[in-house]
């Protein structure tokens, strides 16, 4: 079926370092969709449509937010990194995917671990009220190279103190020390037991739910700690403790 595009008009651009940007793009008429989803967002060139798929970082609304990392000598993200305030960007109207939480097990602890731009899923959920309604506890862990990739660190930060330390958010910095945070990547993290005692929550099979997003080796590796402590993948016919949204 043809995507159905909706023209939307760049709002605002939040640059957070070189390359890793922030799109909010007012587009009045899209479908409403769940926290988790992704959209089509694209520009007409004269040979073709260019367009690719992103989560969305905001829920539902005439303001739609993308966190995007421009890929040097990529066809689309260094269009989208050249784009000025007020200029035309098409959106797809309907937004498709499953990662989402009525997807996901009930669970007393959700565990949201995330990659680079693995972020923005995570973000449009913990705007929503539905997350804070069904988890007692959220830890949420971002995994980047360096200090200068860790988005939204003032939002997180402030739904911490909004509820009472319910989120618990742990950054995870490979080539660099994060405060109150590991340095090195989220499978290590795991493996030393130093994420769960920053958390002060344990990631079994009685407790928690995992939710996962980002770089492919990482969904692997952490796929397979969690098979090791008795976890299993999360599907409409067979419950389990965790699902996986793979980018590509």
């Amino acid at each position: 079926m043809a995507i159905q595009w909706i023209t939307g008009t760049l709002r605002n651009r939040k640059v957070w370092s070189d390359g890793l940007f922030t799109l909010t793009i007012h587009c009045p008429g899209v479908l409403e969709f769940e926290p988790g989803q992704f959209l089509q967002v694209g520009l007409p060139l004269p040979e073709k449509h260019l367009h690719r798929p992103y989560s969305v970082a905001s829920p539902h609304g005439d303001d739609l937010e993308f966190f995007i990392v421009r890929v040097e000598n990529g066809e689309l993200t260094p269009k989208l990194w050249d784009l000025e305030i007020g200029q035309e960007i098409d959106v797809s109207e309907k937004a498709t995917g499953g990662f989402t939480l009525s997807h996901t097990p009930r669970a007393k602890v959700l565990w949201l671990l995330g990659t680079g731009t693995g972020l923005a899923p995570y973000i449009a959920m913990l705007r929503d009220p539905k997350i804070w309604d069904t988890y007692e506890r959220i830890v949420l862990v971002h995994g980047v190279r360096f200090l200068a990739d860790l988005a939204y660190t003032d939002e997180l930060e402030r739904y911490s103190k909004a509820y009472d330390g319910r989120l618990i958010f742990v950054p995870v910095v490979s080539r660099a020390l994060a405060a109150h945070g590991f340095q090195g990547r989220i499978t290590q993290a795991i493996e030393s037991g130093k994420l769960e005692q920053i958390a002060g929550e344990r990631i079994c099979p009685e407790t928690s739910a995992v939710m996962m997003c980002g770089n492919p080796q990482m969904l692997d590796d952490v796929e397979q700690l969690l098979n090791d402590r008795g976890m299993r993948k999360h599907r409409r016919n067979e419950p389990g403790h965790y699902v996986v949204e793979r980018y590509w």
